[in-house]
């Protein structure tokens, strides 16, 4: 098989330290990948090189994927050169590189830093809230970057599983992956989202003793929505838009996509659109993950 047909996959994975990349690390470990944590930057280079260690039969080329782990504690570690390097390796045939970055709210990093008792490796004697906002000022030019953007903030230990099997199993579809998030704009905008719709101007179930407690998700809730008059013409236009929308990513080679719907409260609204949304993707053939960042947060 030629190389470039059958490119190591190459994942490196970043962000503030206790976002996840841990975690991340070992998940990725077990879907295959030879996982490698804290590598200096100067060693990346070598240890992406191919190199089929003269092994295999002649014109097959055995299928590796590696992730490292790379952040703020790496030796010499510079933001810059790490970018100027990952574009070096993009160039290569024989690699399919991404940037996986993990972020995180301030106040959750400090909660989880607190409960470990973890110093936060940029505090130094200082509190662990001004290693926080070093480290967040230090990164954000990876962030930029980044491939794909993973918050951790509200996410469960589940859905961490989910969403990296979804976007990196070994045996995963090339192509596009769009994840649908709804979500609550009183817990605030999700930082992952590069597509953002507002469907508060639809007629709230909050105010409904009998949908309150329900969700989106309830067959009572879902018809209550959509019943509002603008429901239908909103809806049509966001799915003409989207499907508009979602070759041209694909063609300039985009791999994940996140669309945002938010409302109030996160629970109906935002979740009935999410839902009918994501339906049509999956309808029209893409590959679709729907989750309800606030849905079962208790009703306000």
């Amino acid at each position: 098989m030629d190389a470039a047909a059958d490119p190591i996959r190459l994942v490196v994975v970043s962000g503030l330290s206790g976002a996840g990349k841990t975690t991340a690390l070992k998940l990725l470990e077990d879907y295959g990948y030879e996982a490698v944590d804290n590598l200096p930057l100067p060693l990346l280079r070598r240890l992406a090189v191919s190199d089929d260690g003269g092994d295999a039969e002649p014109g097959l080329r055995p299928r590796r994927a590696i992730a490292v782990g790379v952040d703020s504690r790496t030796r010499d570690f510079q933001p810059d050169r790490l970018i100027a390097l990952l574009g070096e390796l993009k160039q290569r045939s024989d690699l399919a590189v991404q940037l996986l970055y993990f972020d995180c709210e301030d106040e959750v990093l400090l909660k989880r830093f607190t409960a470990t008792r973890r110093r936060h490796p940029l505090a130094g004697d200082r509190p662990i809230t001004d290693g926080i906002v070093a480290e967040r000022r230090l990164m954000l030019p990876l962030r930029a970057e980044a491939d794909l953007v993973i918050d951790t903030s509200t996410v469960t230990l589940p859905e961490f599983r989910q969403v990296l099997a979804a976007q990196f199993a070994l045996d995963a579809l090339p192509g596009l992956s769009i994840m649908v998030l709804s979500f609550s704009y009183k817990l605030g905008l999700p930082r992952e989202a590069d597509l953002v719709f507002d469907v508060r101007f639809l007629r709230n179930p909050h105010y409904d003793e009998i949908l309150r407690p329900q969700t989106g998700t309830d067959p009572g809730v879902a018809n209550y929505v959509s019943a509002d008059p603008a429901y239908a013409g909103f809806f049509g236009q966001l799915r003409d838009m989207i499907d508009n929308l979602v070759p041209r990513y694909a063609a300039e080679g985009k791999r994940y996509l996140t669309i945002a719907i938010g409302c109030t409260g996160g629970r109906h609204r935002s979740v009935v659109v999410a839902e009918a949304l994501g339906k049509h993707l999956r309808d029209t053939g893409q590959r679709v993950d729907i989750r309800h960042r606030d849905r079962d947060l208790a009703p306000v």
